[in-house]
């Protein structure tokens, strides 16, 4: 009878082991971080022109950065200004990048009473824009 006890405890153990490492091994494979989603990237440069003041350059900048807090749409959004020394900016001193989940997310964004405002109070202040859409790679 005690080697049957001791058979029965020594089975209570393998199994509380097994679980233990399914346990573990469960929170490790979901701790692990999901492929990230399809991302709808939009990037714009700005080349000002040379009459637009420091003072209307700071109101496009902060018009721009307004934009995600008026259009849901806009997944992410970030800026800077250039600051590469290889002279190849051809004059674009600005750089907005926005993602959207979709295609129909950034048309949204487009036709968006928001972006039509800001588009609006650019005025003459732009020499040029340009624009690139693409869906992100890795």
């Amino acid at each position: 009878m005690s080697s049957r006890l001791v058979q029965t405890a020594s089975t209570r153990a393998l199994f509380s082991a097994l679980f233990l490492v399914a346990a573990l091994f469960a929170a490790n494979s979901t701790a692990r971080p999901a492929p990230e989603a399809k991302v709808l990237n939009h990037v714009v440069l700005f080349k000002f022109s040379p009459d637009a003041t420091p003072e209307k350059i700071k109101q496009v900048e902060d018009a721009f950065r307004a934009l995600p807090s008026k259009i849901t749409e806009i997944r992410s959004f970030e800026w800077g200004t250039n600051v590469s020394h290889e002279g190849l900016s051809d004059g674009f001193t600005h750089c907005f990048h926005l993602t959207f989940a979709s295609e129909k997310d950034r048309d949204a964004y487009l036709v968006h009473p928001a972006h039509k405002a800001f588009g609006e109070m650019l005025g003459s202040s732009l020499a040029k824009v340009t624009v690139v859409d693409f869906w992100a790679q890795k």
